[in-house]
């Protein structure tokens, strides 16, 4: 079943974010826009790539009013000794969620239960905490922050046009369309 259209099912985790660790809840999802990022694990190869390019992108991500949320199911003692220790994850001022019960791992079935892992998920959140996309790639296959950034504002043209729908490669300013009957079959 797919997630698109659901609310985020509640959880409660320790996160790590600019030196202090905060709790954070589904509550912290809802009044803007969110980003929940799944990654594999901490101290691994591809991870820290995506992660570091979140951080080289965050400021756009802020100004579209987007919250970004890594989550891997190492503990938020372990992210913090990886941010410690990475010149790449060093530069993460975003939340870094612990999901060492895999509870919200199971929540947006990204779990690998045979390993204890995450998939590599990527959710977009909207401010009522209902999910508006949903990506998951394979282990080795990393993810574009500034592609990312393209959905997310696509998502948030369509939800506050209602009636328009953006085409493939849209970018901010293009045209969009609105379906309708004198459409069908002219595209």
């Amino acid at each position: 079943m797919s997630l698109i259209n659901t609310e985020v099912k509640p959880f409660t985790a320790q996160a790590y974010k600019e030196g202090k660790f905060v709790t954070v809840t589904e509550a912290d999802l809802k009044g803007k826009w969110s980003v929940v990022f799944f990654y594999p694990a901490d101290f691994t190869f591809v991870c820290p790539t995506e992660l570091e390019d979140l951080a080289e992108n965050y400021a756009e991500f802020q100004k579209l009013g987007v919250e970004i949320y890594s989550v891997s199911t190492d503990t938020h003692f372990c992210h913090k000794a990886w941010h410690d220790t990475s010149e790449a994850v060093k530069k993460i001022t975003y939340f870094m969620v612990a999901d060492p019960t895999h509870a919200i791992s199971r929540n947006f079935d990204v779990l690998i239960e045979a390993a204890g892992l995450a998939d590599r998920g990527t959710f977009v959140v909207d401010p009522h905490g209902v999910i508006q996309l949903v990506e998951v790639s394979a282990g080795g296959v990393g993810r574009d922050a500034k592609e990312l950034l393209r959905k997310i504002k696509a998502a948030q043209y369509v939800a506050a046009h209602p009636g328009e729908v953006c085409p493939a490669h849209w970018q901010e300013g293009d045209k969009t369309l609105a379906p309708s009957l004198d459409l069908v079959g002219k595209i």
